[in-house]
């Protein structure tokens, strides 16, 4: 059970997505930007996706979880939400970190404390994007 009744937070970026997660103990409601997550996101795999953390570490019906997000699309958002709950995770966790079975040996070999730090490459002069060059023409 979380103890005494303490907040978790944890920020999470993705892409040009930044996410602002709040663990509060609770019975695993999760809302975004002030909606149900069902109703923000379009589809259920993203939904799936996000709640990764929360069933590898069998916290989901533990917390209830409070997301600030903002910038980029729904995946990008997604996996900024996601890093966010990983780092709130390990920060209610801390005290175990050490152990056999604390939460980071579960998630690092997930992939979820790694920052997918892929970004759009920028558009370069004389280019018609990053690396799209014009169609060339012989005449």
């Amino acid at each position: 059970m979380a103890k005494n009744n303490t907040v978790y937070y944890g920020t999470g970026k993705r892409k040009t997505s930044i996410a602002k997660v709040k663990l509060v103990p609770g019975k695993g409601k999760i809302t975004v930007n002030g909606k149900d997550v069902h109703e923000y996101l379009p589809y259920e795999t993203l939904v799936m996706d996000l709640v990764q953390p929360l069933d590898l570490t069998n916290t989901r019906e533990i917390f209830d979880v409070e997301v600030s997000v903002k910038g980029g699309g729904f995946s990008g958002q997604t996996g900024a939400i996601r890093l966010g709950i990983t780092r709130a995770l390990l920060e209610y966790d801390k005290p175990n970190e050490g152990s056999e079975n604390s939460f980071r040996k579960l998630l690092k070999p997930a992939g979820f404390i790694t920052r997918d730090s892929r970004i759009k490459e920028r558009k370069k002069p004389g280019l018609k994007k990053a690396r799209r060059a014009p169609q060339f023409s012989k005449r």
